[in-house]
């Protein structure tokens, strides 16, 4: 390689770490939720760059928690013991014996990511929402049907993460909890993720998924809108634009920010690096969803 193609690739780099300069500036100190799961828990490499990603987030002095599903996983357990996993309206029917599969495969995948954040020179602390009485939980109905151990969050109790936090460790949290008999509950992990990001007022709310963002036409992906005011993404849902999975993931997020989250973001997890993407660049990946335009950071 020539000694001038070095110096442009050299530069090229240095350009791109000015234009994250302002993001980074900004973004000092605050706390960032990211809701990690889809194809990027499955593929070790997708799974090695999300864990780089956030380990980048901690050494330039932001406060990543992560917050993790494992769904895939609890029906490969499921299947294996002969049962045939069951879901309604997307929730996953939780008996006894499928509650303990999911704590015991939720508690493995939290320990491998704080194995993978450990190597990446991140302290960090694999909890449930168990711990501390983080998070609390009723029992969840859907259309009046009792669907066993699936808890809907009642509250969150922050102390554990903001200690955790105070002395310099990523949090990580698997979704379940417990009711006021001290039950164990299984929850959705977006549904965990937005409320954990609610209570401590996070800055940022990352989901990572399997799709682009949000598509005015889900299969047209130039429909792909980068900016959702709460006003936009209302009027979407009620418009009938959006439908199956992306409509619970847009209302959490629209419950997100209105419960004090500067700016929840979907991403594509499946692209590398995307949370380094949407947060420091102008471009950005995915969509962000923000209270008003006025609070958009282009």
């Amino acid at each position: 390689m020539s000694t001038d193609k070095k110096v442009n690739q050299a530069i090229g780099k240095a350009t791109t770490l000015i234009e994250a300069l302002p993001y980074i500036r900004k973004f000092n100190n605050k706390i960032v939720v990211v809701k990690y799961g889809g194809s990027a828990m499955l593929d070790e490499g997708l799974k090695k760059n999300v864990i780089q990603d956030v380990a980048l987030l901690k050494h330039i002095g932001m406060h990543p928690v992560i917050v993790h599903g494992g769904g895939k996983e609890i029906s490969k357990w499921v299947s294996m013991m002969g049962k045939e996993p069951e879901f309604v309206n997307g929730l996953r029917v939780t008996d006894a014996e499928t509650m303990e599969v999911a704590e015991m495969v939720l508690n493995k995948v939290n320990k491998s990511l704080v194995q993978f954040l450990e190597l990446n020179g991140v302290k960090a602390v694999g909890l449930t929402g168990k711990d501390g009485g983080m998070l609390r939980v009723e029992k969840k109905y859907v259309d009046g049907k009792d669907i066993g151990f699936v808890g809907n969050i009642v509250d969150v109790d922050t102390n554990i993460i903001d200690t955790l936090i105070e002395n310099g460790y990523v949090p990580v949290i698997a979704p379940i909890g417990m009711d006021k008999d001290y039950l164990g509950y299984n929850i959705n992990a977006d549904d965990a993720a937005c409320a954990i990001a609610g209570a401590l007022g996070a800055e940022k709310l990352a989901f990572l998924t399997d799709i682009e963002g949000v598509c005015k036409d889900p299969k047209d992906p130039s429909t792909l809108m980068s900016v959702l005011t709460l006003e936009d993404a209302e009027k979407l849902i009620t418009d009938g634009y959006i439908g199956g999975g992306m409509l619970p993931k847009l209302r959490n997020c629209i419950d997100a920010v209105k419960s004090g989250v500067s700016r929840v973001h979907i991403l594509d997890g499946r692209k590398e690096h995307c949370l380094l993407l949407e947060f420091f660049t102008q471009e950005g990946v995915g969509t962000a969803i923000v209270n008003n335009l006025e609070e958009s950071y282009e």
